[in-house]
């Protein structure tokens, strides 16, 4: 991938970081001042769409969070085809670190909710909320620092926390799904088999994509497994190659046309980072703190969770990433000390969005909707505070200090 690229990406990502905190700043303050009532109006309004006999009711909320987020899912999806097929995880050598230490930054926070939950069948539903890394939300952190984060730090970043949203989907569609219906996962099987011809045929119009993904959503909404899987699904249809010759019609070569995922990753990238994924957290970030008192940061599932991101995450990615390294699987990133990993590896402890909606669906009919939220902003708060003061003030290489600006 061209280095401008990667910094347009890097760039967009942190501003849209950047406006997260304030849409959930402005999410905690309406829904602890006198226009809290009206904060949840507006969420629980309904919403319906009705063509014959389907229907489709939910609450804003859940458009958010369903309709909303598959299109979140969906430029996820995009991302993930692109790196894995020719981006910074093309190659074995350049996915092995990042791999490894998203293995760890899973494994780690789960096992640390599973271990202050156990005991509790209810409780341990949440075991994957501390395992998400929100990437816009760490990126934004790691902007703050400037200069003093290389830009290997930023891609390495960015790998880590696109193979954990691609856990985090498995996760989603292995553990988060209600009770099938055979019908609704049927029909969906035919809105993918399309999606798959039209890839074949070399189509290179986005409307057959639109059309069919739109009606996988419908398909895997009333399915019982979760919406934005419909998303991802749709975006690994969208050839990546310009057509002309080569692999299978859908996905040739030709350097003279452009790719069609690519201009709709670059074209969509906007919507999601200052308009989806600040709604997002707007509608979600909203705890009130009526009725929070020092026993709610001992209740297991928000200890479970805030200690997953802050502890599970930082040692369970930094473990791997040594263990990596020293064992010679993978090479240490050009120009970045071991401070330096050690403060993205806390960074990746801000899970924030993917963390707050995983949350939605482990206790999707219960009431935690305070520990969850308490839990993930702890937790992420205290990851972006420590990360960001490591990376700020770590000893640069000796050639990066020629280059850095003056503190201050």
């Amino acid at each position: 991938m061209p280095v401008s690229m990667i910094r347009e990406f890097l760039k967009l990502e942190a501003a849209g970081g950047i406006l997260l905190v304030f849409a959930s700043a402005l999410a905690l303050v309406l829904a602890n001042s006198p226009l809290g009532a009206y904060y949840t109006a507006f969420l629980v309004t309904p919403v319906a769409v009705q063509v014959g006999a389907l229907e489709i009711a939910k609450p804003l909320l859940l458009w958010i969070n369903d309709g909303l987020m598959a299109v979140f899912f969906f430029l996820v999806g995009l991302e993930i085809k692109r790196e894995f097929l020719e981006g910074e995880l093309s190659s074995p050598a350049q996915v092995t670190l990042p791999a490894l230490a998203a293995v760890g930054g899973v494994a780690l926070p789960a096992l640390v909710y599973v271990l202050l939950n156990r005991g509790d069948a209810q409780n341990l539903n949440g075991w994957a909320i501390p395992a998400a890394t929100d990437i816009a939300f760490a990126l934004g952190i790691l902007a703050l620092v400037g200069a003093r984060a290389p830009l290997a730090l930023k891609i390495l970043l960015t790998a880590i926390a696109i193979i954990d949203d691609l856990g985090a989907i498995l996760i989603i569609a292995a553990f988060y799904t209600d009770s099938l219906s055979l019908t609704a996962l049927l029909l969906g099987a035919v809105a993918i088999a399309g999606l798959a011809v039209v890839n074949r045929l070399g189509v290179r119009r986005m409307a057959p994509y639109v059309l069919l993904g739109i009606a996988l959503w419908v398909c895997v909404l009333k399915s019982g497994v979760h919406a934005t899987l419909a998303g991802v699904v749709t975006a690994l249809a969208v050839p990546l190659r310009p057509a002309g010759g080569g692999e299978g019609g859908g996905e040739g070569g030709g350097e003279n046309q452009a790719s069609l995922l690519k201009h709709v990753e670059h074209a969509l990238h906007p919507w999601v980072a200052y308009g989806i994924l600040p709604l997002f957290a707007f509608a979600n970030a909203g705890v009130s703190f009526a009725g929070v008192g020092l026993h709610s940061f001992v209740e297991p599932v928000k200890l479970g969770i805030s200690l997953g991101l802050f502890l599970g995450k930082q040692l369970g990615i930094f473990g791997m990433i040594w263990l990596a390294i020293r064992t010679g699987l993978a090479p240490m990133p050009e120009g970045v000390t071991w401070r330096q990993l050690y403060g993205v590896s806390l960074l990746c402890g801000v899970g924030f969005t993917m963390s707050l909606f995983v949350g939605s669906l482990a206790f999707e009919h219960s009431n935690f909707e305070a520990p969850i939220r308490l839990g993930v902003l702890t937790g992420s708060l205290a990851s972006a505070l420590c990360g960001y003061l490591l990376l700020r003030f770590a000893p640069l290489p000796a050639r990066a200090a020629e280059d850095a600006p003056p503190a201050g």
